[in-house]
């Protein structure tokens, strides 16, 4: 009977400290989100009207834009870590409000631009924040006559594209290939994309910036001098502020520009495409952008083994006939003849000698090869880029790495094995050279320049199930692959890039020293990290833009 006292007594006990635990902090953010609510209507100019775009976790369209918001969903499930409210401001002087009641009541801010940050960090966080999502500050204002773009932080390239699309046949910018990737984090971290070669990232295509500072100023290249804005192009606008709009330089293009792929196995007993690819892909000439994609690939015909493909895929700034002359000389292999890029798009079905589509080939105009890269078929109407769907059912783990020399063969055996192993993985190897290699690794804040043959993503997928042993499953493959690609890639740092984030590189301690960011940090940024550091200190001394990669303050010694 005493046992059974003592057991109930400890039982009463250590339920009621729960009790005493939990609902102080519960008390408590009902309290911030009251007080949050009223700092809101009190401290903007718009009043009540600035509540209509504030959703606490209480409102019934929280968990719909939150999903809308993460592009990987890996983290949707998780109550804990999600904003405790979402603003998504109509306005510009709506931010500095959020940005001026989460500082009063000690709250973090992480701005969202198009959800795509692979770690997720504008979506969640170990202290209570607000996410700042952009979605609604998408105007675009086109000047032919200039070669120039004005365009907000929300504006996903997708919208870019259309829109330049809509005023010029002969006019681009060159971003990335996600039609529903936001420009504001795209841009601020180079941003790849088709044109890299003859025009370089995104953000050597910036020429002017509107961004507010942690005290509300809204800054532009003249006011915030160059320092800053040679960090917000490649630096990651994050870390300093919000950036607020882009004014980009837009680039001529030729009426028609022919875009491919060439699908083949790999055959680890004949890599001779493959390496002669390596070989020449970045020295081209600059109007041709050939890149490959690795991916494993079921069957749909019983018996036929899993394989792996590597896609040759990419454009040329010109007509098909001038393309096909081109690639007689340099890649005979691709058998490319002028009629087969006059065909309907062909439609992927079930057959004896897979891949089944083994060439692709379109003349079209610029826009439409946006929209092929989006990932749909050429003839479909540019509007498809104007589309953004909620991902609810896929999910990744990614990180990157930059080439120096080509990966020999027993690196391309040990792809092939490791591939087969796995259910969804995908290699992204882009070229690098042409416009790439004139510009200094020190000229804006993205370092990997001359000397880079080429940047890796790396990509594991799975679909539906996201509970913690099958998540736990695919992100040790990744972490043993990349292991395994060490031999390889760029070394002393190993280089990433920050726009392919992964947390596995390193991330700030409590402390956000300078020290410890250097671990991840030189990885991303090389020498270019410390100026970084040190224009952090000038522009948000304090620190209150941080993340688990944001780039910490500058200090002699920690």
């Amino acid at each position: 009977m005493v046992r059974t006292n003592m057991g109930s007594i400890a039982t009463t006990l250590f339920m009621l400290s729960m009790l005493f635990l939990s609902v102080p902090w519960a008390a408590t953010f009902h309290v911030h989100e009251k007080t949050f609510l009223k700092c809101m209507s009190g401290h903007s100019s718009r009043r009540s009207k600035i509540l209509r775009n504030v959703y606490t976790r209480k409102s019934s369209e929280y968990m719909s834009l939150l999903e809308f918001a993460s592009q990987n969903p890996r983290w949707i499930n998780e109550t804990y870590g999600r904003p405790f409210a979402i603003v998504a401001p109509v306005k510009e002087n709506d931010i500095w409000t959020t940005i001026r009641c989460s500082k009063r009541l000690k709250l973090q801010v992480r701005v969202k631009s198009g959800g795509h940050d692979y770690e997720g960090l504008s979506v969640r966080a170990k202290s209570l924040f607000v996410m700042i999502d952009l979605v609604n500050l998408k105007s675009i204002n086109i000047n032919l006559k200039h070669k120039t773009a004005w365009i907000q932080a929300g504006v996903t390239l997708g919208q870019l594209y259309y829109h330049i699309g809509n005023k010029s046949r002969t006019h681009a910018f060159p971003g990335g290939l996600g039609a529903d990737v936001g420009s504001g984090g795209h841009i601020s971290g180079g941003g790849f994309g088709t044109l890299l070669r003859k025009h370089g990232l995104a953000a050597d295509n910036v020429l002017d910036a509107r961004f507010m500072d942690v005290k509300g100023r809204i800054l532009d290249r003249s006011t915030m001098g160059e320092e800053l804005f040679w960090a917000l192009r490649g630096g990651g606008g994050a870390s300093f502020g919000v950036i607020l709009a882009w004014k980009l330089k837009l680039v001529q293009v030729p009426e028609q520009v022919t875009v491919f792929a060439f699908r083949r196995r790999l055959d680890p007993k004949d890599l001779s495409l493959l390496h002669k690819w390596q070989n020449t892909a970045h020295k081209l000439p600059r109007d041709i952008f050939i890149r490959i994609l690795v991916q494993n690939l079921g069957s749909n015909v019983p018996g036929d083994e899993k394989f792996v493909q590597v896609t040759y895929n990419g454009m040329f700034l010109g007509p098909a006939a001038q393309l096909v002359k081109l690639l007689r000389k340099q890649f005979p292999e691709f058998d490319l003849h002028i009629e087969d890029c006059f065909q309907a798009p062909l439609v992927d079905g079930s057959c004896t000698d897979r891949p089944c589509i083994k060439k692709e080939c379109y003349q079209v105009p610029w826009i439409q090869s946006a929209v092929f890269f989006s990932g749909k078929k050429p003839d479909q109407p540019a509007e498809t880029l104007l589309s953004k769907a909620k991902n609810k059912r896929v999910f990744n783990k990614a990180t990157s790495d930059f080439l120096k020399v080509p990966i020999p063969e027993m690196g391309w055996k040990m792809i092939h094995n490791m591939f087969l192993s796995e259910e969804r993985p995908i290699i992204i190897i882009d070229p690098l050279g042409g416009k790439m290699d004139k510009i200094a690794e020190n000229e804006t804040a993205f370092p990997h320049r001359k000397g880079n043959l080429f940047n890796v993503q790396y990509m594991i997928n799975w679909f539906d199930d996201n509970r913690a042993q099958v998540a736990d499953k695919h992100i040790a493959w990744m972490r043993s692959f990349h292991k395994k690609m060490a031999p390889y890639v760029a070394k002393s740092p190993r280089t990433a890039y920050i726009n392919y984030k992964d947390l596995d590189l390193g991330k700030n301690d409590e402390d956000y020293s300078y020290h410890r960011g250097k671990v991840w940090g030189e990885k991303y940024f090389k020498g270019n990290f410390e100026r970084l550091a040190r224009i952090k200190g000038k522009i948000d001394p304090r620190n209150f833009f941080r993340n688990e990669q944001s780039i910490p303050v500058f200090a002699v010694d920690d």
